[in-house]
């Protein structure tokens, strides 16, 4: 009967995310480039990312803040964790698109409940200022700043289900334009077995209102009227763009024999503004200590050149090297590496701390 029970919670706990979002996830493709923000589509995290983010039934930790905030529930006590990453590496280590950094901390609270922040920043480093009048540059330099901040909360509702939810803040900032806007993710994950092996999950990413660029360099000084000598200054108005939503829905299952766990998971990913997206990955662990992943991502065209519309190409694979520090605390290594066409790929380096 309590099995029975928390099956219709789940079941209520989805049909309540999914209703007002019906409309957002009507799954034309066509829409794709017309989204902004598309910053909230990377995975800055290495070891959820090492196998395409196909774990969202099964992502644990401040990882799930990204991926599934349900997964931030099963931190025991506190967790911190650091990432970098060289994101679209065109030649060399230090090479690449842009840098990201990333920083999450959790804290558990009360019984049930966990905290959890997370930043991630972007920079592109410095880009030469051209204008009409002169178009190579030589008049300085600015440098663009993406940064995302998640504040989280998830709870253990019973032995089975466990949910959360994270408001992001959102900030693209130059020297004289910048947009700021605000997205809220939700998600739930069910667990079930005699030995908590089969796991399922569902996470509503990036749903919020409307974002607009604002600032001076939307100005330029202009005639107010025909023939007239008076010159003032002339605002433009930067069209609104819409946030990219996506639902994910994933399921994955654990194989433990001895000292050995092998993990098969997948996830579907329907996306708003560009093509659904299906995920697989299969991790193997040996005593926790030390895991190896591999992964895969794949959407309609991805495999031909004239109809790819990602630089990624679609597998991915990553390793963890956890070592004991005495009174079950952990320190960790992640390592994570996207493949992509063109550019070099892209390798993600974190570390994490479990208290």
């Amino acid at each position: 009967m309590k099995q029975i029970n928390n099956w219709i919670k789940t079941i209520v706990f989805i049909a309540i995310m999914m209703l007002p979002f019906q409309e957002i996830f009507a799954g034309n493709e066509q829409r794709a480039g017309q989204a902004g923000a598309s910053e909230l589509l990377i995975n800055p995290w290495a070891r959820s990312s090492g196998w395409a983010g196909a774990n969202i039934a099964g992502v644990r930790g401040v990882e799930g803040i990204y991926s599934n905030v349900a997964g931030l529930a099963f931190v025991q006590k506190t967790e911190l964790v650091f990432s970098s990453t060289s994101w679209l590496q065109i030649s060399g280590f230090n090479n690449a698109v842009s840098s990201i950094s990333s920083f999450g901390i959790a804290q558990k609270i009360g019984e049930s409940g966990v905290l959890g922040l997370s930043v991630m920043n972007m920079d592109f480093g410095e880009i030469e200022i051209t204008t009409v009048d002169l178009p190579d540059g030589g008049i300085g330099t600015y440098s663009p700043k993406f940064m995302n901040i998640a504040l989280s909360y998830a709870k253990i509702f019973s032995n089975s289900i466990y949910g959360g939810i994270t408001i992001k803040m959102i900030s693209e900032q130059i020297s004289n334009v910048g947009a700021n806007g605000i997205a809220l993710d939700a998600g739930i994950q069910y667990v079930a077995g005699a030995k908590d092996n089969l796991k399922f999950g569902i996470s509503l990413k990036n749903v919020g209102p409307r974002m607009s660029f604002t600032g001076d360099g939307l100005s330029f000084r202009g005639f107010a009227g025909n023939g007239d000598d008076y010159k003032m200054t002339v605002e433009q108005r930067s069209s609104e763009l819409e946030l990219p939503a996506l639902l994910n829905i994933g399921l994955s299952y654990d194989i433990n024999v001895l000292r050995h766990r092998l993990t098969g998971a997948g996830t579907f990913t329907s996306n708003s503004f560009q093509k659904d997206q299906y995920r697989l990955g299969g991790e193997y662990s040996y005593r926790e200590m030390f895991m190896v992943r591999l992964g895969y991502t794949y959407e309609d065209g991805i495999r031909t050149p004239s109809t790819r519309t990602t630089a990624l190409r679609g597998p991915s694979a990553g390793f963890t090297i956890e070592l004991p520090m005495g009174d079950a605390n952990t320190f960790g290594l992640d390592y994570s590496y996207r493949h992509t066409d063109p550019f070099q790929g892209s390798h993600t380096i974190g570390a994490r701390i479990n208290l």
